[in-house]
C-alpha cells in the first residue's frame, strides 16, 4: 500500500511518568501525562499513543517503537544520577529508576532507526544522558538564580526567549530565531553528548535550551514546555515529520 493511500494519523508514542495520581473515590500509582501533550499532538493531526515504563524496552525496545511514526520523551522528574555516573545532589528527588531506563533504552534506539524524536525538558536531558552526556543537577548554584522554575508546580510568569541558531532543526521547529518560552525545570546539560549540537540558549544565562542531531531525520531536544504554548510549532513540526517517515514505512 503506497502512502498515498493510507490516511491515517501519524501515531506518536508519548512516554508517561509514574506517579501517586488520585482521581474519584481512587488513590493509587499511575502512568500519566498532562493533557496538554494530547492536545498538542491531536491539533496537529497526530494520534497520540501512551507508552508507560516497560522494563522489556532495555532488551526490546523496537517492540514499541514498531508501532509507532515519531517518538515524543515528555517532561517530569529528575534522572538518576547514577545514569551519568555521579553523586546525587540535595536538590535532586523523585527520581522513578524503572522510568529512566526505559526511556535511555528507546531514545537510544529512536536514534538508531532515524525515527522522529522530540524531547521536551526532562525528555532533552534524557537523549543527552542516552549519549553518554552529563547534568548540572540543581541550575542555581550556577547561574545563581531560580528563573528557570520561578514557581515550583506552575509554569506562570515563567516566560523566557531562547536564541536559536539561525539554520537549525530548533529554528525551523519553532519558526523564528528568538523564540518565547515556557520554562519549568533546575537541572540542564553539563557535558553535551557526542552527536549533538547545542541550537539553543537561554537569553537568561546562556544555557544550552536546544539539541539536535544534525545527521538524523528529525532529532530535537528542547529545555522549555511547549505543550504548554497554545501557539507553539514545535510538537507540530514532530508530528509533521512523523507524516513523512510514515510515509517511508507504509511504501517500502
Amino acid at each position: 500500500m503506497s502512502y498515498e493511500s493510507d490516511a491515517r494519523r501519524p501515531v506518536i508514542g508519548i512516554c508517561t511518568a509514574l506517579a501517586d495520581a488520585r482521581w474519584g473515590r481512587w488513590d493509587q500509582r499511575a502512568a500519566l501525562l498532562p493533557l496538554a501533550y494530547i492536545k498538542q499532538i491531536q491539533r496537529a493531526g497526530g494520534l497520540a499513543l501512551m507508552i508507560p515504563p516497560d522494563p522489556d524496552y532495555e532488551s526490546a525496545p523496537d517492540e514499541v517503537l514498531d508501532l509507532i511514526d515519531g517518538l515524543i520523551l515528555a517532561g517530569g522528574t529528575d534522572i538518576d544520577p547514577s545514569e551519568y555516573g555521579a553523586e546525587p545532589h540535595p536538590e535532586t528527588d523523585h527520581t522513578v529508576p524503572e522510568r529512566d531506563s526505559a526511556e535511555l533504552a528507546l531514545a537510544r534506539r529512536a536514534i538508531e532507526r532515524d525515527m522522529p524524536l522530540l524531547g521536551i525538558c526532562r525528555g532533552m536531558q534524557v537523549m543527552n544522558v542516552a549519549f553518554g552526556g552529563t547534568l548540572t543537577q540543581h541550575l542555581p548554584d550556577d547561574v545563581g538564580h531560580e528563573d528557570h522554575r520561578p514557581t515550583p508546580g506552575s509554569l506562570k510568569n515563567s516566560d523566557h526567549l531562547v536564541r536559536l541558531t539561525k539554520g537549525s532543526l530548533a529554528a525551523a521547529a519553532a519558526g523564528e530565531l528568538l523564540h518565547n518560552t515556557k520554562t519549568h525545570h533546575h537541572q540542564g546539560l553539563a557535558d553535551v553528548a557526542e552527536g549533538f549540537e547545542v541550537t539553543g540558549y537561554s537569553t537568561l544565562d546562556d544555557i544550552p535550551e536546544a539539541i539536535e542531531a544534525p545527521e538524523r531525520r528529525f532529532v530535537l531536544g528542547v529545555q522549555w514546555h511547549p505543550e504548554a504554548d497554545e501557539r507553539s510549532r514545535v510538537i507540530g513540526a514532530l508530528v509533521e515529520e512523523a507524516r513523512a517517515y510514515r510515509g517511508t514505512r507504509v511504501s517500502a
